[in-house]
């Protein structure tokens, strides 16, 4: 909270089990982003599924913490919080279960208020890059110490996608992401 006066963003990087500090970082979030693998394993943090008629049930574990942290923010009359779930490791295939995952959580997210942000793709180069020590964001055209594929633009450009689709400070007018 004391950083507020000095930054204009503040990532935190909690996880998403239910402890103490976890709590505390969603109920002081302004914007709270949950990656989601693309698999009913992972979406049964936020809603049980029928895996019969692929019905979305009632709220699950994270759902519910997510609940508590902004019933506590308003409570706080802080501002609400803008909760962003993006799909993380997503196949280039078109696969069955990849568009159930995609429905369930287009119901989800009318029920219990978050918006899907376009998510990341499964890609060896995010691999690549991990041993190495980088990022995309390390990344430039013209200093790149690895070549620079049609991956790494495509990577870069969903990257971007996810960035504007937050609708953070700063960010919202495109020219402002200069990577």
């Amino acid at each position: 909270a004391e950083m507020r006066a000095s930054h204009d963003i503040v990532i935190v990087d909690a996880p998403g089990a239910d402890t103490p500090a976890s709590r505390a970082a969603h109920a002081c979030a302004d914007t709270l982003v949950t990656p989601l693998n693309d698999s009913f394993i992972d979406f049964d943090l936020l809603a049980e599924i029928d895996p019969v008629t692929g019905d979305v049930g009632k709220p699950s574990v994270y759902a519910e913490m997510v609940w508590e942290a902004r019933k506590l923010k308003a409570a706080s009359k802080g501002k609400p919080i803008d909760w962003v779930l993006m799909r993380n490791r997503l196949s280039p295939l078109d696969a069955k279960n990849k568009r159930r995952v995609g429905d369930a959580l287009a119901a989800l997210a009318q029920r219990i208020g978050f918006r899907v942000a376009p998510g990341l793709s499964e890609r060896v180069i995010y691999r690549e890059m991990f041993t190495a020590g980088l990022t995309l964001l390390d990344l430039t055209d013209e200093g790149a110490s690895a070549s620079f594929t049609m991956s790494h633009v495509a990577a870069r450009q969903e990257l971007r996608d996810l960035m504007l689709a937050l609708k953070l400070p700063k960010i919202e007018g495109s020219a402002a992401i200069g990577f």
